[in-house]
C-alpha cells in the first residue's frame, strides 16, 4: 500500500492530465452529432493505425519479456479497435444508400 501511495505522490500531475483527459474525452464525445460520426471514426481508424506501427516498433526494441507481452496486447487491442472502426462506419454507410427495388 505504501508503494502505491508512494507512486501516486510522486506522479501527481500526469495521474491528473490522464483524468481529466478521460472526462475531457467523455464529454466530447457525448456532444457529437451523428451526422460527424462516420468522418470521426476514420480520422480515428487512421490515427489507431499509426498508434500499431509504434507498438509493433517498440515491440521489435523491447528487452523483457513482460515489455514484449505488454506490446503485443498493445498491438492486439489496438488493431480490434481498428476492426471495430471500420464495422461501424461501414454500418454507418449502409445507412445512407439508396435500397434497391
Amino acid at each position: 500500500m505504501e508503494n502505491i501511495l508512494a507512486f501516486i505522490f510522486e506522479n501527481k500531475e500526469p495521474i491528473f492530465a490522464i483524468i481529466l483527459s478521460i472526462f475531457l474525452g467523455i464529454e466530447v464525445i457525448s456532444h457529437v452529432p451523428a451526422v460527424l460520426h462516420t468522418p470521426l471514426m476514420s480520422g480515428a481508424n487512421a490515427i489507431h493505425g499509426v498508434v500499431i506501427i509504434g507498438a509493433i516498433i517498440v515491440m521489435g526494441h523491447a528487452e523483457t519479456t513482460l515489455s514484449m507481452i505488454l506490446g503485443f496486447i498493445a498491438v492486439v487491442l489496438g488493431t480490434l479497435n481498428v476492426v471495430g472502426g471500420f464495422v461501424v462506419t461501414d454500418r454507418m454507410l449502409e445507412m445512407f444508400k439508396k435500397k434497391k427495388k
